[in-house]
């Protein structure tokens, strides 16, 4: 039997850091389930596309539509094995809904594998499960992974991070080596 993984996305999630993953896994034999609170299996979330080009911070442009495969209503945390976190500006908000912030506390209380990337710290951040943990997200998150008690882990923007059973990555670039670390701890 494949590990089932919940996939939590939002509209302007990061392009590369929701197709990349949900299709590695895929490909991998995972299934991964990618919900959107407020939206059904087949509907549409729109990602952006973030890019490092010599300026303070990343740019954006339109990414694709990504297609839900799930509906977020209907999902259980507790029918899945491990959490999906991609970053964009999708986390922001996504951190305000209760039902995602009880999503993610389930997964740590259960002890479950957790991988976020990028701005995904800062629903990490929201339901409170970083103290005493070492994370890694784009570097503008480092003062909300501090003020949720959780020690930033500063590394190459290719590098990932496994803390336990949480991978945590700064950006998409980082994929091969988040990705590699976070189907480790699948497989442990």
């Amino acid at each position: 039997m494949s590990k089932k993984i919940l996939m939590i996305v939002g509209d302007f999630a990061e392009d590369y850091e929701t197709m990349v993953p949900f299709q590695t896994l895929l490909a991998c034999g995972y299934v991964v389930h990618a919900v959107c609170p407020g939206k059904k299996a087949g509907q549409t979330i729109a990602t952006s596309i973030h890019d490092f080009e010599g300026d303070q911070t990343y740019t954006e442009k339109r990414g694709h539509n990504f297609a839900l495969n799930a509906t977020f209503a209907d999902v259980k945390a507790s029918d899945y094995d491990a959490l999906l976190i991609p970053g964009g500006r999708a986390p922001e908000y996504l951190r305000l809904d209760p039902e995602v912030i009880a999503a993610v506390k389930h997964f740590f209380e259960a002890d479950k594998p957790v991988a976020a990337v990028c701005h995904g710290a800062q629903i990490l951040a929201a339901a409170r499960v970083l103290e005493g943990r070492t994370c890694s997200a784009y570097p503008a998150c480092r003062p909300e992974v501090e003020l949720a008690g959780g020690t930033y882990a500063e590394i190459a923007i290719d590098a990932a991070f496994t803390d336990g059973k949480l991978v945590t990555a700064p950006a998409w670039p980082a994929h091969p080596a988040w990705l590699k670390q976070f189907m480790a701890v699948l497989s442990a």
